[in-house]
């Protein structure tokens, strides 16, 4: 069976070091409740929205400027009948120079077609990539609740 997590890419003109910085800022991007460090190889942050989602990752990759990666512990979507379909995925943010502009490769490794979430959550991570992500690199401004 051929998986297709889901993958969008986004280019920027700020660093590598810039856009890493803004990644690891999950609080100025990610919508919902945060608990945890974010930004240290290691830690665990938990993240909740309303009732709907929680989850908790683990920071299971930093490298500077090249790559972050987050393991999904634990997780409790509230609107599929498998509310664990996030668990043991992987949450991988691949940063390079391509064409003088950085480029930004984000892979929800799991986060396949065959799974009930795969539409909604594809969406709400391709409005926070492409929007909320974009928007705190470029401007450097927290974004506000992409989902109120």
């Amino acid at each position: 069976m051929n998986k297709q997590n889901f993958t969008t890419t986004i280019s920027v003109d700020q660093t590598p070091e810039e856009v890493f910085a803004a990644i690891n800022n999950v609080h100025g991007w990610w919508s919902g409740e945060i608990e945890g460090h974010t930004d240290k190889l290691g830690a665990e942050f938990t993240y909740r929205y309303k009732d709907v989602h929680r989850s908790k990752q683990k920071v299971a990759e930093l490298i500077p400027g090249k790559r972050v990666v987050w393991h999904v512990l634990d997780s409790d979507l509230s609107f599929v009948t498998r509310k664990s379909e996030w668990n043991s995925t992987d949450i991988v943010f691949d940063i390079s120079e391509k064409d003088g502009k950085t480029e930004v490769r984000f892979t929800h490794v799991g986060l396949v077609p065959q799974y009930e979430c795969y539409g909604g959550c594809s969406n709400a991570w391709g409005n926070l990539i492409t929007g909320n992500l974009r928007n705190l690199i470029t401007t450097g401004k927290a974004q506000p609740d992409a989902f109120a």
